[in-house]
């Protein structure tokens, strides 16, 4: 985002929304209490349909049924079903302050409680009591719903709202076509039938078999249904801005990192394409981030010069409330998460430690450095060689053979990684990465890659390794890796993350109390999946200097919400989807056209690698 984008945000919202509360007003009780109220009255509405009576009075009162028959009923019974379920898919965007929400739910109100007042003063329930009193109070409290949602969320829904339409459409002329009809209607009336059904409504086309007709009557009914709440999902659903890490923001980003790169060993990755970065409005710092799930956020400590961090993340936390996007960073230093605590009001979380290795004072010989040392030893003897070099150095046809065996390494399609993971391989620009490969008897057997971390350091992106390969290769290349360190001006390496690694460490010792070792349990069981144990084992093994790393939060109501939405930045937690690149490929190597498998294989993303296990062929 850029500075003058910043500003004009400052001071309204996109789609004209007003600006959220500045002076420290905001009534956090009313989001929730108008989100229940509003779903309150939506399941009000669904109940009476339950109640026929009051479409029996209603029918009386008018004195219409005679004009139209059985349409009047009809319809109030399809309003009332109808404004009930958007009362109830609006509460959720009314609680997380979304204009649009509070838009919708006014007009909502407004033709309820006019719907109510045939009523009057015979059935004037209860709800539209609720009803008007609720319309009252948004409209008193209009600045207290803000948050803006990104425009493309519209024109998406928009979108499939259209082409819903249209298979519906499809869907019930094509079962009128088959019949049987009680007459012959033209296309025109059988159109118009089809959308009355839809929307709840006695269209003027009659069947000849009553089971027909009530299963045409059921199919377009839950057609027309899904249509709806499909729409108002994705045009409420939590903006979920294209995370796009343009050429000029990139070049600012290298900029900084020439600067002040040495001061965060994971602020190489902020160089990530699914990243987008906020800036300061000096331009000497910035936040990368991304929005996942409704939280947005931030990994590493900010970028640029520590006096000018709480100018980008007071730009940070602004963004985040005009979108009512909880705010959360991952993996921040303790000085990071200090200023962010100070600047945001926001609490800090110990997640772990990086395990630093100093070039300096890494030997192999010790009893500590024993297991390593054996391990090294025995894939030396086994005929395996090493090479590092920075990968300018690796002349474009090996580097592109290292690619593909890398991927053909990779042993599942997900890529884990956000917070410590490049997310490429061997890309123009990282010319000044570090790969280190293993060859046996001239055969690629594995490969990693680190990636700068200021002048003299280095931080590591990637482990793949053939998994035929012999075990303890990893520890042999990352020993090579600290030992050519001194020939390529590195004096420190950063390794592996290991999470929680201060409660693994000391609840296995002597004397540890019963909540200690009950925590380490639960970690040691949830290792299982998510590698917990075995990457402090990994780390361990080389005898490093521990810094602990942060996780910084709203607070704890919000923590299961942020949570969810860091495991899936991770990708430890994959939604299904349909990988269709994945089936092309697949095609295409079973038609003999292996050349567009691997251009599919190299697309954007395609050889991501996170911070892994070593055991799993790249870093946790």
């Amino acid at each position: 985002m850029t500075e003058s984008n910043s500003a004009d945000h400052h001071d309204r919202g996109a789609n004209g929304a007003p600006a959220p509360r500045e002076d420290g007003k905001r009534l956090t009780w009313l989001p929730p209490v108008a989100s229940l109220l509003t779903f309150l009255i939506g399941l009000s509405n669904i109940l009476t349909v339950f109640k026929p009576a009051w479409n029996d009075k209603l029918t009386k009162l008018t004195k219409l049924n005679h004009i139209v028959p059985g349409m009047l009923t009809n319809v109030t019974h399809a309003s009332d079903v109808i404004t009930g379920l958007l009362f109830i898919l609006l509460a959720l965007g009314l609680r997380r302050r979304k204009r649009r929400a509070w838009q919708a739910v006014l007009t909502l109100l407004a033709f309820d409680i006019v719907l109510h007042l045939f009523h009057f003063p015979h059935e004037f329930t209860p709800s539209a009591v609720v009803a008007v009193v609720l319309l009252g109070t948004l409209l008193y409290f209009h600045r207290d719903f803000y948050a803006v949602g990104d425009p493309r969320t519209r024109w998406s829904a928009a979108g499939i709202f259209l082409l819903l339409v249209a298979a519906d459409l499809g869907i019930g002329l094509g079962y009128l076509a088959v019949g049987p009809l009680a007459g012959n209607y033209p296309p025109l009336q059988r159109l118009q039938d089809v959308v009355y059904e839809c929307v709840g409504v006695v269209g003027p086309v009659q069947w000849a078999s009553d089971a027909r007709g009530d299963l045409y009557d059921l199919l377009t009914s839950a057609l027309g249904l899904f249509t709806l709440v499909v729409s108002i999902y994705l045009f409420l659903r939590s903006a979920q801005p294209r995370a796009r890490l343009g050429a000029a923001d990139e070049a600012r980003i290298r900029e900084l990192l020439d600067r002040y790169g040495d001061r965060d060993s994971l602020g190489y990755f902020a160089l990530r394409h699914d990243k987008s970065v906020i800036w300061s409005p000096s331009g000497k710092s910035g936040v990368c981030y991304r929005v996942v799930s409704g939280v947005m956020l931030a990994s590493g400590d900010p970028l640029g010069d520590s006096e000018a961090w709480p100018g980008a993340i007071g730009e940070f936390l602004a963004e985040a409330a005009r979108h009512a996007w909880r705010p959360a960073v991952m993996g921040c230093s303790e000085l990071g998460a200090e200023v962010w605590c100070r600047e945001g009001d926001l609490t800090a979380l110990e997640l772990g430690d990086e395990a630093i290795v100093n070039v300096a004072d890494f030997s192999l010989s010790g009893r500590p450095m024993r297991n390593v040392r054996q391990m090294v030893n025995r894939v030396a003897k086994c005929g395996y060689t090493a090479e590092v070099r920075r990968v300018s150095d690796v002349p474009r046809q090996e580097l592109d053979e290292i690619i593909r065996a890398s991927d053909y390494w990779r042993g599942s399609q997900t890529e884990r990684g956000f917070s410590m993971a490049l997310g490429r391989f061997g890309a123009p620009g990282d010319e000044n990465c570090v790969l280190v490969t293993a060859k046996e008897d001239g055969v690629l057997r594995a490969v990693l890659q680190f990636v700068p971390w200021g002048p003299d350091g280095l931080s590591l992106d990637l482990m793949r390794r053939d998994k035929s390969a012999q075990a303890g290769l990893n520890d042999f290349l990352i020993v090579e890796a600290i030992k050519a360190a001194p020939g390529l001006g590195i004096k420190r390496v950063s390794l592996n993350f290991a999470m929680f690694r201060a409660a693994l460490e000391r609840g296995e010792r002597i004397g540890a109390g019963p909540v200690l070792k009950a925590w380490r349990g639960l970690l040691v069981f949830a290792s299982r999946w998510f590698q917990i144990e075995s990457l402090y084992k990994f780390n361990a093994k080389f005898s490093p200097v521990w810094e602990p790393r942060f996780f910084v939060f709203p607070g704890g109501r919000d923590a299961p919400r942020i949570a969810f939405a860091a495991l899936e930045a991770e990708a430890f937690l994959v939604w299904p989807k349909l990988e269709v690149k994945r089936y092309i490929r697949r095609l295409a190597r079973q038609l003999g056209l292996s050349r567009l498998g691997r251009g599919l294989r190299r697309g954007p993303g395609s050889t991501t690698a996170g911070r892994q296990s070593a055991s799993s062929g790249a870093r946790g």
